[in-house]
């Protein structure tokens, strides 16, 4: 028994930094449809589908095989070795001795902060985007300011989210430790052209900023060839330039429950990130990597048809949201998501909730994604096109009906 027992009115023993993390949102949303089997949920960034079978089978010929104990810290060689070789073939040449597996993306998010961030230092994150990129620096001490997107018409007059090149510069002082960036962007779709890619890598070479690129959608993109990718850090830098891109095989592969990603870093940096490996998991598992091996060597055709899947749902849903008055629906360039803003909504927590209780649907909060969220509602595309219709219609009925506005 502890020598020092919690007691009631104590307070609380976990880190100040820790208590002043926001809890999901999402999470909230979808707690208050559980038990219920009448709900149609889109609030998680998760496809519908299962990991199609010859990604299963790959994970059960290595447990058969035994292949259930340690394995190095920095990943299998096979697997680097492949995602170098992927990598290579989308942008400049990435050496597999750049790579680092890991135990998901959040956990390669968590690994990056850990080697790069200490208490005190000043992070500029773009926003809306995914909480984790903002609360995982927070858990560390760090300081994060917000620069937001701009939801205005691009040239065509079609309603986009677009990035202040000018703003984000002006925050990009030289006392920022780093930059976090997350294109194709979750909630917004927003994809980052190569061009002010370009400026910023420019800008952060100047003033000594790290940039940490999170790139998880980065081969869910619509508008163009089937082997298209996002532009991306990777085709313009360096390998020793203060440049960390994050990736996972939870979107592109079906793979959300399997928990691998990876990490492009600097020479530098990695025998760094192996011993935090080492001290936070270890390794990913072994029979788990198998499973991320074949998705990389055999995967693409996967990957071709679940974009098409999703540009087909995505086109559906602008069309139907779009339809309505109450609704402004930016066309998102990639990743799985509608995030489209409800003139006259100021609490879209509230209606999320609402929105489950009266019409079964689960939608994700703006305000789930920080400030420049609010207002806005994500819906998740990587649904039957079925159940995005009734999803649509249950909608549209609680826009008409429902007592939100009061």
């Amino acid at each position: 028994m502890s020598e020092f027992p919690l007691q009631a009115g104590h307070p609380a023993l976990a880190r100040e930094a820790v208590r002043d993390l926001r809890f999901s949102a999402i999470r909230d949303v979808a707690n208050a449809g559980i038990g219920r089997d009448d709900i149609l949920p889109f609030w998680f960034g998760e496809p519908d589908l299962p990991t199609p079978a010859f990604i299963c089978a790959a994970a059960q010929a290595a447990l058969t095989a035994g292949d259930t104990f340690y394995t190095p810290n920095l990943g299998e060689p096979a697997l680097r070795e492949a995602l170098a070789h992927s990598l290579s073939r989308l942008h400049q040449p990435v050496s597999a001795e750049r790579i680092v597996v890991t135990s998901s993306g959040v956990s390669a998010l968590m690994l990056t902060a850990q080697a790069l961030y200490s208490p005190g230092d000043r992070v500029v994150v773009v926003t809306p985007v995914w909480p984790n990129l903002v609360e995982i620096p927070r858990i560390l001490g760090v300081q994060v300011e917000e620069v937001a997107l701009e939801l205005r018409p691009d040239e065509q007059g079609i309603a986009r989210w677009h990035l202040s090149l000018e703003t984000l510069l002006h925050a990009l002082t030289p006392d920022c430790r780093a930059l976090v960036i997350n294109s194709p962007n979750n909630p917004s779709g927003w994809v980052m052209p190569a061009a002010q890619q370009a400026q910023i890598l420019a800008h952060c070479r100047r003033h000594g900023i790290w940039i940490v690129s999170d790139e998880v959608y980065s081969r869910i993109v619509y508008d163009g060839p089937p082997d298209r990718c996002a532009p991306s850090f990777l085709d313009i830098a360096d390998p020793n330039d203060r440049l960390v891109v994050i990736n996972s095989f939870s979107k592109s592969w079906l793979m959300t429950g399997w928990r691998l990603g990876w990490v492009v870093a600097p020479p530098a940096l990695m025998h760094e990130l192996g011993k935090l490996i080492e001290y936070n998991s270890s390794c990913a598992p072994g029979f788990v990597q198998k499973a991320g091996l074949v998705a990389v060597n055999q995967g693409e055709a996967l990957r071709q048809e679940t974009v098409a899947r999703f540009q087909a749902s995505r086109d559906y849903l602008y069309q139907r949201l779009g339809s309505l008055a109450e609704v402004e629906v930016p066309l998102p360039q990639g990743a799985m998501y509608l995030f489209f803003r409800v003139h006259g909504l100021n609490d879209s927590l509230t209606f999320c909730k609402a929105l489950v209780a009266e019409a079964g649907v689960g939608l994700a909060p703006g305000s789930a994604f920080g400030e420049a969220g609010e207002g806005c509602l994500r819906w998740c595309i990587a649904s039957a096109s079925k159940k995005l219709e009734q999803g649509a219609d249950r909608f549209s009925r609680f826009l008409r009906h429902s007592a939100w506005r009061s």
